[in-house]
């Protein structure tokens, strides 16, 4: 659940890039939600309420494609082109910095490391 918050809190950043677990619990989690707000949708007669989450989750999950592709080293258009981008979400990212940004991995790495200092 916290990737999925991650990608709310990096509403409509397009530079960076994103590991394949904050991509993939991102749909995950997506998925649910628009399972139960379809289910909500036809018990409570409000066919918007699907309409609505969409709007509000458009941007953050364009955000986190774009991030995403950024992360095997690829420009954010590769989103676009529908199968190669399924290979590339797949793709572990690159190891290391790349031009979009510093590993994140890593990052995830150093927050432990400083964690099990105290």
């Amino acid at each position: 659940m916290n990737y999925y918050l991650k990608v709310f809190q990096n509403y409509a950043t397009f530079s960076g890039r994103a590991r394949r677990s904050e991509y993939w619990y991102f749909v995950l989690f997506n998925t649910i939600a628009i399972f139960v707000l379809l289910f909500l949708s036809f018990k409570l007669e409000f066919p918007y309420l699907i309409g609505v989450y969409y709007l509000v989750t458009l941007i953050p999950g364009l955000a986190v494609s774009v991030r995403r592709m950024h992360d095997v080293g690829k420009s954010g258009w590769f989103v676009l082109i529908p199968i190669y981008n399924l290979v590339l979400v797949l793709t572990p990212g690159d190891k290391g910095d790349n031009q979009y940004g510093e590993d994140p991995k890593n990052e995830d790495l150093s927050l432990k490391g400083e964690v099990e200092q105290y």
